[in-house]
């Protein structure tokens, strides 16, 4: 297996995180913010370069009822023009809960509000793709 890139879209920032070489462990990577899309399709295709990314699980986030919300339908959007200029697989994956859960380890770090907004976003990608691991593996 090759190295998975997950992202955590946002209206502002956009967290990733990837995997070890082996695919096996997730770690955070970096946030990117969004000036605009154009600025932000361009850092991820230079990470994915870079890094050697086989395949990309995008996090898609469901509305209370399980929906794909006002906030999903970003996501596809964005998703779409990612999809136009690399060459690499997308799978979208239920991220609901990420960025709460990662807040609340943030905040039983005892980080400060400043320095959690830093790193929310990269943290909720990692554990998006740490549950995409955990699924692949489990089959």
């Amino acid at each position: 297996m090759k190295r998975i890139l997950a992202l955590d879209i946002g209206t502002e920032r956009i967290g990733l995180a990837i995997t070890d070489e082996l695919g096996l462990i997730a770690q955070p990577l970096t946030v990117i913010k969004r000036k605009n899309d154009a600025q932000a399709l361009q850092e991820i295709k230079k990470i994915i370069k870079q890094q050697k990314v086989k395949k990309i699980v995008v996090g898609m986030p469901y509305d209370a009822q399980g929906k794909i919300g006002t906030m999903g339908k970003k996501v596809m959007a964005f998703a779409e023009k990612l999809k136009a200029i690399i060459d690499v697989p997308l799978i979208f994956w239920d991220e609901s809960f990420t960025t709460t859960e990662a807040e609340t380890v943030l905040l039983k770090a005892d980080l400060s509000r400043r320095h959690r907004k830093k790193v929310v976003d990269k943290l909720a990608a990692a554990l998006i793709l740490e549950s995409f691991l955990k699924a692949i593996h489990e089959k």
